[in-house]
């Protein structure tokens, strides 16, 4: 049941965690943001990509982690890259983010599959979806959006993972398929952890805090 409840946990904790806040991104949430990046990316290594790669054919893997790394450009045009921390909303805007909700949701949604049979993944979506969900309802609070307009919109971000995991469960598709769709998720999850990693920094200075934070995260998702 973890795998059903994480994802809509980790939505709460960051709605949550925006109502404590109630101020724009600090330099505490750039240090969650790297740590979710690289245990996103480094869970993506160690469970993902070496499965993905044992049952399809390499150049095919390859392809379709590439696939999936174009997906994500492409629905980061309409995002304007949401799934990595950015979120522009004007404070006077009233219509209704339409394109951002809908790339969020197809983003949210393939992630679900890579939890179908991967257990640990699950943690990986929480831990990336803390800090997502932090900044986006930080910036729909600052907008003119009514109540139950936001409430919608996290209320179906929250659910789109989940439903794209029993999805998975559920439409008994064949082994080579759900590898295929792993793959395609793996390149998604490779562009948006090392678009964390490279933004979350301070042009090319040390940091230090960064620096602990991916260690800790690659140190946490080798131990799980």
């Amino acid at each position: 049941m973890n795998k059903f409840i994480f994802p809509i946990l980790a939505v709460v904790l960051g709605f949550l965690l925006a109502l404590a806040s109630k101020k724009q991104k600090s330099w505490n949430t750039k240090l969650l943001l790297s740590f979710s990046g690289a245990f996103l990316l480094a869970l993506t290594l160690f469970e993902l990509l070496p499965e993905v790669y044992h049952h399809l054919e390499a150049k095919l893997t390859g392809l379709l982690i590439m696939s999936g790394i174009l997906l994500q450009i492409i629905l980061e045009l309409f995002s304007k890259g949401a799934e990595h921390g950015h979120v522009h909303i004007h404070k006077n805007e009233t219509v209704f983010p339409w394109l951002l909700f809908i790339s969020l949701c197809i983003h949210s949604f393939l992630e679900g599959f890579s939890i179908h049979d991967h257990n640990d993944m699950v943690y990986g979506v929480l831990v990336h979806k803390i800090p997502i969900a932090l900044i986006i309802t930080l910036f729909l609070m600052q907008s003119q959006y009514s109540r139950m307009q936001i409430a919608a919109f996290l209320l179906v971000f929250a659910l789109m993972t989940p439903l794209g995991t029993y999805v998975a469960h559920a439409s008994n598709l064949t082994e080579q398929y759900v590898h295929a769709i792993n793959a395609v998720v793996i390149g998604i999850f490779f562009h948006i952890s090392t678009t964390i990693l490279f933004e979350s920094g301070d042009g090319h200075k040390f940091n230090l805090s960064k620096f602990i934070s991916i260690i800790l995260g690659v140190g946490i998702a080798y131990l799980i």
